[in-house]
């Protein structure tokens, strides 16, 4: 399989030393009888991130996308998520994860939301890393009271943490925070989960069709422009296509600072859905 020509996929370098992509494929939701071929369609477009967890109940199918792509295991950048809570339930948590991907190492595995035992899920994640059963870990959903408890305790730093982000949602504050403590933020949810008629909105549309681009491009664009890694999910390749292609879109500043003026500051799905 090849990558899509002439366009080609953008990384950002994690303190591990990791090529992380800027733009991946989310599969929340994704029907488990259904994601090895969602998967394998992904990488026939060029998409090399993707992003399961064991709550999805999907890992088995991205793991064997990956294993029967053809490409060698190191082109691929994988993450999952534990939501286990504490050391022990978190060791055999990974090794589940392991074994229903039959990979012999995830690139980054990270807790899905805050656990009553938060700090021992993160020391057994730790000592997977010192195995070799993860290149990198990291949190997902936390707040920085949170982040601060495991950056005051770790023996590895947290490389990603995954948080909602999207057009009204901009996390322009906690972006910030951690770009000053060296962890790279990974947006999910881009889309808003198609809240507020986000496809629809004026300003947006008016954009996108200046630029020849669709609306999504545009919101995608905006994201990575950012700084933020994106993880958009969808089943149909067309849309697969679409989003990808959102690579190639560079947006001017003055169209930056218009798409950060929607900002509204407050979570609108965290509230809802556990992801």
């Amino acid at each position: 399989m090849r990558m899509k020509e002439g366009l080609m996929m953008r990384y950002c370098q994690l303190y591990t030393g990791q090529q992380m992509p800027v733009l991946g494929m989310g599969f929340y939701q994704v029907p488990v009888l259904e994601t090895a071929k969602v998967a394998s369609q992904a990488i026939e477009i060029g998409y090399r991130l993707f992003d399961t967890a064991y709550y999805y109940g999907n890992e088995q199918g991205v793991g064997q996308a990956v294993r029967q792509s053809g490409l060698p295991r190191q082109d691929f950048f994988i993450t999952s998520k534990v939501n286990s809570s504490g050391y022990l339930a978190t060791k055999q948590a990974i090794k589940q994860a392991l074994d229903k991907m039959q990979l012999d190492y995830l690139d980054l595995m990270l807790i899905h939301w805050i656990v009553p035992d938060y700090m021992g899920t993160y020391r057994a994640m730790e000592e997977a890393v010192s195995k070799g059963y993860v290149r990198a870990i990291g949190i997902s959903n936390f707040g920085r009271k949170e982040i601060e408890t495991v950056l005051s305790a770790c023996r590895v730093r947290p490389a990603v943490l995954q948080n909602e982000c999207h057009l009204f949602h901009q996390q322009g504050i906690m972006r910030a925070y951690t770009q000053q403590v060296g962890i790279q933020f990974e947006g999910w949810a881009p889309f808003a989960e198609g809240r507020r008629e986000i496809f629809q909105h004026p300003a947006v549309a008016a954009m996108a069709r200046r630029y020849g681009k669709s609306v999504a491009q545009v919101l995608l664009a905006f994201l990575m422009q950012e700084g933020v890694i994106v993880i958009p999910r969808t089943v149909n390749p067309s849309q697969m296509k679409e989003n990808f292609d959102s690579l190639d879109l560079t947006l001017s500043p003055d169209d930056l600072a218009i798409l950060r003026s929607f900002d509204e500051g407050r979570n609108l799905i965290w509230q809802e859905n556990i992801l």
